[in-house]
């Protein structure tokens, strides 16, 4: 990590630091109280935009639905259920990487920010944000506009000279059509692992 001088906070991002079970020793042995920051959305719509990313540079790939759903008929007796092993899928148990930095962090250091809210109201996560790095609430709901190509918040660097910072050409892609049946086993496959994220970070997210 670079050095840090005082009065400025340093910010690294690297978002399978989430799920890589070895990363949260390794970032308490760097620095104890580091603070942590997670976006976490809907399981569901988190696992359709990974397959996106992935149909996006893989033309050709099979349809989400044949990754997501498997077909146990042979054990089960002609059952189709979620594929739990399928990474897009598994990421969206939150409950489990969570735990594991709960092992090494306290609750207090680790912020949980809503990725649906912060599409919707990005000054309000932003000023939770903020507070929890123990900043000034600079950014406010001045600094963003929505762009409706993209369907995200752009970020406008300054209120005098409005250039934004917008998601790049990899994010906001439009995503497939999915079977609403596939819709539905998610979101019942999931219900009872975001119940136990919801009991052990305090937040209902309602998804």
């Amino acid at each position: 990590m670079p050095a840090t001088l005082e009065g400025q906070v340093t910010m690294e991002k690297t978002p399978s630091y989430w799920v890589t079970k070895t990363a949260p020793k390794r970032v308490h042995a760097m620095n104890p109280a580091v603070k942590l920051i997670a976006v976490v959305r809907d399981p569901v719509t988190r696992a359709i935009s990974d397959y996106t990313q992935s149909a996006s540079k893989r033309p050709g790939l099979p349809r989400f639905e044949e990754y997501a759903i498997v077909n146990s008929s042979v054990r089960w007796g002609g059952t189709w259920s979620v594929d739990a092993s399928w990474p897009p899928v598994r990421i969206g148990i939150y409950s489990r990487p969570y735990r594991r930095w709960l092992r090494w962090f306290p609750k207090e250091r680790l912020l949980l920010v809503n990725g649906e809210r912060l599409v919707v109201d990005p000054a309000a996560e932003i000023a939770r944000v903020q507070d929890f790095l123990g900043l000034k609430r600079v950014i406010t709901d001045k600094h963003f506009y929505f762009n409706s190509t993209k369907g995200f918040p752009c970020l406008l660097k300054s209120e005098t000279k409005p250039v934004p910072h917008c998601l790049g050409k990899t994010k906001g892609r439009n995503h497939p059509h999915i079977d609403i049946s596939t819709i539905s086993k998610l979101k019942d496959f999931y219900r009872p692992h975001n119940e136990k994220f919801y009991k052990i970070s305090g937040i209902n997210f309602k998804w």
